[in-house]
C-alpha cells in the first residue's frame, strides 16, 4: 500500500505566495524524481517542475524565477514554494513521485491533487 499525500492549496490574491507539500510513504526502497503537475479544467496536465533525487531542478519556463521546487530525502518529501502567483496559476496541481519498490522497480505515482485558486 502507497500512499502520496498532497497538502497546502488554497486561495490566494495575485502576488501572493503558497508553499505545497507531497509525502510519499509505504514499502519504498528509493524515492528517484518527484515533480509538480497542474491541470485546469479543459486542459491538460502539464509538467511544472521536477526535481531529481540529487536536488537538480528542472522548471516551466511559465513558472521560472517565481516557484521553487525542493525536497527533503529523509522525510519522502517534495515541496513548491509558489511566490508572485497569477490568475493563470489556477489549477488542481498533482504530486508525482518516481518510487522504486523491491522486485517491481520504478513505478510512477500520483498524489491526490491539491486545489490552488489564484484570484482578486
Amino acid at each position: 500500500q502507497v500512499h502520496l499525500v498532497e497538502s497546502g492549496g488554497g486561495l490566494v490574491q495575485p502576488g501572493g505566495s503558497l508553499r505545497l507539500s507531497c509525502a510519499a510513504s509505504g514499502n519504498i526502497v528509493t524515492v528517484n524524481t518527484m515533480g509538480w503537475y497542474r491541470q485546469a479544467p479543459g486542459t491538460e496536465r502539464e509538467l511544472v517542475a521536477e526535481i531529481t533525487r540529487g536536488g537538480s531542478a528542472n522548471y516551466a519556463d511559465s513558472v521560472k524565477g517565481r516557484f521553487t521546487v525542493s525536497r527533503d530525502n529523509a522525510k519522502n518529501t517534495v515541496y513548491l514554494q509558489m511566490n508572485s502567483l497569477k490568475p493563470e496559476d489556477t489549477a488542481v496541481y498533482y504530486c508525482i513521485a518516481n518510487l522504486v519498490f523491491r522486485y517491481r522497480g520504478q513505478e510512477k505515482h500520483w498524489g491526490q491533487g491539491t486545489q490552488v485558486t489564484v484570484s482578486s
